[in-house]
Parts: C-alpha cells; structure tokens; sequence
C-alpha cells in the first residue's frame, strides 16, 4: 500500500486495487463506514454521489397518459 496523506490522526493508503484504506494512529486500526467516507470527502479524494432528480415528476405524466388512453 502506498501512502496518500497523513495527518496527526490517521494515515491514508492506496491499495493495488485503487481503493483507499484509512488507518487510525491513536489504536493502529482501520477506520470502516462513515467514519471513513467523511475523513475521505475530507482530504478531497473522493467525490459524494450525485443526487437523482426526484422521479415523483414523471408520475404525474404517466397517469395523465392512462386516463387519455381509458376515455
């Protein structure tokens, strides 16, 4: 694993496989969930999923469709 960043609080790796590892220094283990996310989206080496538009709007239309096609 090769070093990415490291800060007073945990160490970043990159793995062979371009996944990031995150290795807590205050108990020597590795950080998992959310914890590890948030200290990614942190140091800027990961970007947060994009949000879909809602899809309550085409709802609407399809509906519209199937009372036009029932009259």
């Amino acid at each position: 694993m090769k070093v990415v960043k490291k800060t007073d609080e945990y160490v970043i790796y990159l793995k062979r496989n371009q996944r990031h590892a995150v290795k807590a220094l205050a108990n020597k283990k590795f950080v998992n969930g959310e914890e590890k996310t948030q200290i990614l989206l942190d140091a800027g080496l990961i970007t947060p999923p994009k949000t879909k538009a809602p899809a309550a709007e085409e709802a609407p239309a399809e509906e519209a469709a199937t009372e036009a096609a029932a009259e």
